[in-house]
């Protein structure tokens, strides 16, 4: 029967983290709502993502959600029933997890997905010949385009719709800011006609780079101009800081009438042996609860304000927290004795692992209590599966349950 009740306890637990999750109370430096229960809870990164997943599928399917309430289905099932129920195709499946066992339900579930990729595998080859693409031009010269597009190449191109419309909002808010009201104009382009000009924009830069995204570590580039004299005294006016921790370094000398003179080879801040260290000695990005392997080197106390690039002057950071010690106002420093110790914003210490929460009293008793105010009936068979020991034929129950096995 406590069994039961932990089922019972886990769906409340999966509509705080629902409710959690939407309120997006997790986006305080983590990458996502698992990772925040990895950090807090101590859930293994799978098992959160998992319970991540199963709380926001759980939304759509009440019936589900209420047996698990119950302790009718325990949550191994309801986990395996929900990577395949839909509102229409619920009820038989919670009768399903209600007549079978654990392993039943998996293998059914197996069964069905199987079933689902079938399905979709001849709905993409009736729809691949249908992809098209239609450009004619009309009588008064304008050009229309009409297509069908694969889902995966329409979300290509609504991204790069997306780039280049953002990339124009920023020339024309800088062009108008050096002009005059009299010279802004009122009426801005519509939507559809922003889509035309970045369309435009997405095949002028395919054609400029001959259709090369180019080499992934060079592909962003930053071009500082400073005089000589300003690098060279630190009081000078006209100093620029630029807190790129790892990335590539070349200087480029020009003379007076502002022609080339040298260039000098390309470096990196972080040479390559010091890089392999740091990755040997971090193994991943050191944000507590993070732990991604793919990480940048950050410079704990920069190089501009007299840091030193040496292995203990370096953290391994993911991109994402990278830019959130750079930019959201996270700190991040190294104590005495080696450790690095993170703070929030507001300064608060960001511990490697949260002390956990003190239970008073009895938990089961609190559980028991719970429930009984909730007027959640449980016994010792409340979770008994309807299996008479018979033989599963998985083919017969897909051919019965699946609504396209027919």
């Amino acid at each position: 029967m406590l069994s039961a009740r932990l089922d019972a306890a886990t769906a409340r637990l999966l509509d705080l983290i629902r409710e959690f999750d939407a309120r997006e109370g997790w986006n305080t430096g983590f990458r996502s709502c698992a990772a925040w229960l990895s950090w807090r809870v101590g859930l293994d990164l799978g098992a959160a993502r998992e319970r991540v997943r199963v709380a926001r599928a759980l939304e759509t399917l009440p019936r589900l959600a209420q047996a698990l309430a119950r302790g009718e289905l325990s949550y191994a099932k309801v986990r395996a029933l929900t990577r395949v129920a839909t509102p229409e195709t619920e009820e038989r499946l919670v009768a399903v997890g209600r007549a079978g066992t654990a392993d039943h339900v998996e293998r059914i579930v197996r069964g069905w997905r199987r079933v689902d990729r079938i399905a979709e595998a001849r709905q993409e080859a009736r729809r691949h010949p249908s992809r098209a693409l239609h450009v004619y031009q009309d009588e008064d010269g304008m050009v229309t385009i009409r297509g069908r597009l694969a889902p995966e190449v329409g979300a290509v191109l609504v991204q790069a719709l997306a780039a280049a419309r953002e990339s124009l909002y920023q020339q024309a808010r800088a062009k108008d800011a050096g002009a005059s009201s009299a010279d802004v104009s009122a009426e801005p382009p519509t939507m559809a006609q922003q889509q035309a000009d970045a369309l435009a924009l997405v095949a002028e830069t395919a054609l400029q780079h001959g259709i090369d995204p180019g080499a992934p570590g060079e592909r962003y580039q930053v071009v500082v101009h400073v005089d000589a004299p300003a690098l060279a005294d630190p009081d000078q006016p006209g100093q620029s800081v630029l807190e790129a921790c790892d990335a590539s370094r070349v200087v480029m000398r020009h003379g007076r009438d502002g022609r080339v003179v040298e260039v000098a080879a390309r470096t990196r801040t972080i040479p390559p042996a010091l890089r392999r260290a740091l990755h040997h000695r971090d193994r991943g990005c050191r944000f507590p609860g993070c732990g991604l392997r793919f990480g940048q080197g950050h410079s704990i106390r920069h190089w501009a304000q007299g840091g030193l690039t040496t292995l203990s002057n370096l953290a391994l950071l993911c991109r994402r927290h990278h830019r959130a010690v750079h930019e959201e106002g996270y700190q991040l420093d190294r104590q005495p004795n080696g450790e690095l110790r993170f703070r929030r914003p507001d300064g608060r210490p960001l511990p490697e692992v949260p002390p956990p929460l003190e239970v008073l009293g009895d938990p089961v008793k609190i559980l028991q209590a719970q429930h009984d105010a909730e007027g959640v009936v449980l016994n010792a068979r409340t979770a008994t599966p309807g299996w008479l020991w018979e033989r599963l034929g998985v083919g017969w129950a897909i051919d019965v349950l699946h609504p396209l096995a027919r």
